[in-house]
């Protein structure tokens, strides 16, 4: 099985399904706030490119956010990814 990362906040709507579509697959997954936390925001911003939550990796590809998540189960990639 892959090693899945996702930064969230508590308070975001998206990283709710997010992690409820990976939870609803049975994937455990490494969750990592960045709420209060200026550092922690500013290291996935600068890895992903991208200042919003979620941010997803499995293994090494970073999938995106919430919708890219959603759209790779939806075109059948996502279950492949997860087997690493």
């Amino acid at each position: 099985m892959a090693k899945v990362v996702i930064y969230t906040s508590a308070w975001c709507p998206f990283c709710i399904r997010a992690k409820q579509l990976l939870g609803n697959k049975g994937v455990a997954f490494e969750e990592i706030s960045v709420d209060g936390r200026a550092d922690v925001r500013n290291a996935m911003s600068q890895k992903a490119g991208r200042t919003s939550v979620p941010q997803i990796w499995i293994d090494q590809t970073h999938v995106g956010g919430c919708d890219d998540l959603y759209a790779l189960e939806r075109a059948g990639r996502l279950d492949a990814l997860l087997q690493g």
